[in-house]
């Protein structure tokens, strides 16, 4: 019998855009327009975002409200859609809970693996929790141990290793900095084409 497929993707600079740079232009904070593809320490990352935004007194509702104003990438629901008809899909993302779900609703509600914010109540971001270290790779080895065959795509150094883990992995989006640093991911920038490589894969 053949062994059944799960494919597993990032979601900012995969399926929709990377929420702190939308943040970013919204605010003028420039600093804040670094993410995993700048920085491959995510808690170094984060850190850095939480005391900017206690320095500009910026909370939880008002990133919320800049992500309500945010769609998913053109031809991203679309190829979603697609692949979820032939496979089963799961989203394993760095981002939080606080923030997935108004894109979420757009992409027809795919399951997501993701994180946490702890937040004051007076709206104060002031601490976040990883759902575990590492989740993307760990995800991927806890999928394989069920006996699935994992097909990855992701963009960011954050995805490396999710992509090393998949049995097979492929860059979507990803910069030629990162794509130069790991040449034995195949790279795509076009949905179409990502999808005939993971229909070729299946």
């Amino acid at each position: 019998m053949k062994q059944q497929t799960i494919v597993t993707l990032d979601l900012e600079g995969v399926l929709v855009p990377e929420i702190w740079i939308a943040f970013a232009e919204k605010t003028g904070i420039a600093e804040l327009r670094r993410t995993t593809r700048d920085e491959p320490d995510y808690d170094v990352l984060m850190q850095g975002r939480l005391k900017i935004l206690d320095a500009h007194g910026l909370k939880l509702q008002d990133i919320q409200q800049v992500i309500g104003t945010l769609s998913p990438m053109d031809g991203a629901k679309a190829f979603l859609d697609e692949l979820r008809s032939i496979t089963q899909v799961i989203i394993l993302s760095d981002t939080f809970a606080e923030f997935a779900q108004p894109l979420m609703r757009q992409l027809a509600w795919p399951t997501i693996f993701c994180h946490q914010l702890e937040v004051a109540a007076d709206g104060r971001i002031v601490n976040y929790k990883l759902r575990q270290p590492n989740q993307k790779q760990k995800s991927v080895a806890a999928f394989k141990a069920l006996n699935y065959r994992i097909i990855a795509a992701g963009d960011s150094f954050n995805d490396t290793t999710m992509l090393g883990e998949a049995d097979v992995g492929f860059f979507f989006h990803a910069p030629a900095s990162i794509q130069a640093q790991f040449p034995q991911f195949q790279a795509f920038g076009a949905y179409p084409d990502l999808l005939n490589a993971i229909r070729s894969a299946l």
